[in-house]
């Protein structure tokens, strides 16, 4: 992951619609990075309490979605999905005028019914992160509609690589993937997290020395493979000593059907990213 801003990124308005926990990752990476926070604005309803972002960070608070994407390069569609359609109809003029580019982080949300609702010929990206990305370490899915120029998809890259890893789709329907595998993926690993740690206390570890050694082996693990160039199956062959306590381990999982059970929970979690998209384009 490179990390920095294009170079006419600092003179850009950036307007956020939502000023959630995602929005804050993001606009405080950005900051970060090196984009001046006198050209971020940000939306919310409740902006009494969210003031402190703008002490905190130096953004300007509005309560107002119209008046938050005047003038705007760039609108950040951070809110729940449930409430985008109201939000879109409400600001569509304005974008209709302005043509900024539009990137919806809001989740099930296809391109082509946010089209609908802010009107034709709109550049859109689609963009799935995850929760690490409050941490600036997410993985985000992005997939751009064919109004999307070059320079605009330099653009949608940049902003969320303020919090992690970024990568392209070619196919709008793949995000229903990245949504199984990334946007749901951190649960998986806690749940794996939460069961060595119930394991091994059963077993006989202290509590919060099973707690510590399943996360520090959870980060270390991840972190030799995302610094490696070996594939995971290779860097598990070579952890794997014949006749060792590792192959024992692996033996009962691999008998017990774990990569069965990861495609079963893949495919029931990018199912309901289809049905969620379904109903949420209904309105």
């Amino acid at each position: 992951m490179v990390r920095g801003i294009v170079p006419d990124m600092k003179t850009r308005k950036l307007s956020f619609i939502g000023a959630g926990n995602m929005t804050r990752s993001l606009v405080g990476g950005l900051i970060a990075d090196g984009c001046d926070p006198s050209l971020i604005r940000l939306s919310d309803p409740e902006a009494d309490r969210i003031q402190d972002l703008a002490h905190r960070l130096g953004v300007q608070i509005l309560q107002d979605n119209r008046a938050v994407i005047e003038d705007a390069d760039l609108v950040v569609l951070a809110v729940k999905p449930q409430v985008l359609p109201a939000v879109a109809r409400e600001i569509a003029d304005r974008v209709q005028d302005r043509q900024p580019l539009v990137i919806s982080i809001a989740a099930g949300i296809r391109t082509r019914d946010l089209a609908r609702w802010l009107g034709a010929d709109i550049a859109i990206v689609r963009a799935m992160p995850n929760t690490p990305a409050l941490v600036q370490s997410g993985a985000t899915g992005l997939f751009a509609n064919t109004h999307v120029r070059d320079e605009q998809r330099d653009l949608a890259e940049t902003i969320l690589r303020a919090v992690g890893l970024t990568l392209w789709v070619e196919q709008e329907e793949q995000l229903d993937l990245v949504t199984a595998l990334s946007g749901s993926g951190p649960a998986y690993f806690f749940l794996v997290m939460e069961a060595l740690q119930e394991a091994a206390t059963k077993l006989g570890l202290p509590a919060e020395t099973a707690r510590l050694l399943a996360l520090q082996t959870a980060f270390g693990a991840s972190r030799m493979a995302l610094e490696s160039d070996e594939d995971a199956a290779t860097l598990r062959q070579r952890v794997t000593s014949p006749g060792g306590t590792t192959e024992q381990a692996l033996r009962v999982l691999e008998d017990g059907g774990l990569r069965s059970l990861m495609e079963q929970a893949l495919s029931a979690a990018a199912r309901r990213s289809r049905e969620l998209a379904d109903q949420f384009g209904a309105q």
